[in-house]
């Protein structure tokens, strides 16, 4: 399948490893230009060199030709405002003008919430609230002014079913997500333009191998073992991949997926026990 997106200009947020990446490497094959956006110059270069890479191929993933996608790095903070001046300026591409938009920010803090000050609060909601609300009032007037535009939210499948741990995130995401569930079903629906939250489950990624430590230094128990118990907790019986990830990202930024927005997507291996 064609996805129709091929030469449009993407912005994608925490795009140097994992989840981020999965969805630039979805977007690339599609023949999508990116600006790709993270903290860390080594890991970021990198990324962009495998992405350009992919656009070499000039293949979709439904095994069309594209040309060979432009891809623009962009080594900073997306939460500061100078961060998000960086991305829209960068030397090439397209301002603000972006058609397709992938907000991502890395979790905050978990913990109890009787240790966190109103500062950590404030934090995990402008990094995970109103940073993608900042990136989005930027950018969507223009894509309701040109008639298309896909935005995607990465959050959490804890805003689908809370983690007591995960406090900081439950409250900031669920706050995007509400924010997102008015903006979607307003004037912009008609013109073209979606909005989507993209929630994931358990990801084989760094993020997640951080947690597997944590939980084997709370248990006494290995590495391997923690691992294995959380698959074991999926009816999948595995946890999923960046790819997986990043071509559900893609359908939604598609051309299909024109008649999708509000939604908030569960990809958690079937985690989720509830039936709405």
């Amino acid at each position: 399948m064609d996805l129709g997106i091929a030469g449009k200009w993407a912005l994608v947020c925490g795009a140097s490893k994992g989840l981020g990446l999965g969805c630039a490497e979805a977007l690339a094959r599609e023949g999508v230009n990116l600006v790709i956006v993270a903290r860390t110059p080594d890991a970021l270069q990198a990324a962009a060199s495998q992405l350009i890479a992919i656009g070499t191929d000039g293949a979709s993933a439904g095994g069309q030709k594209h040309a060979k996608p432009q891809v623009l790095a962009v080594a900073a903070d997306i939460t500061t405002p100078e961060g998000r001046a960086a991305a829209f300026g960068v030397a090439g591409g397209p301002g603000r003008d972006f058609d397709i938009l992938v907000t991502n920010a890395g979790g905050p803090p978990t913990g109890d919430f009787r240790d966190w000050e109103r500062d950590a609060w404030i934090r995990a909601v402008d990094a995970n609230m109103l940073t993608p609300i900042e990136l989005i009032r930027a950018t969507v007037d223009g894509m309701a002014a040109r008639g298309f535009g896909r935005i995607v939210n990465i959050t959490s499948s804890a805003v689908k079913a809370p983690i007591d741990i995960l406090g900081l995130s439950n409250g900031a995401r669920s706050g995007l997500t509400g924010f997102v569930a008015g903006l979607a079903r307003g004037s912009i629906a008609a013109r073209g333009v979606t909005v989507n939250n993209l929630l994931p489950g358990k990801f084989d990624t760094d993020r997640l191998a951080a947690t597997h430590q944590g939980a084997a230094a709370k248990t006494g128990k290995s590495v391997q073992e923690a691992r294995l118990a959380q698959q074991a907790a999926i009816p999948a019986r595995r946890f999923g991949t960046p790819q997986e990830f990043g071509a559900i990202c893609a359908f939604l930024c598609s051309q299909q997926a024109g008649y999708i927005t509000g939604q908030n997507i569960l990809a958690d291996g079937g985690a989720y026990p509830g039936t709405f």
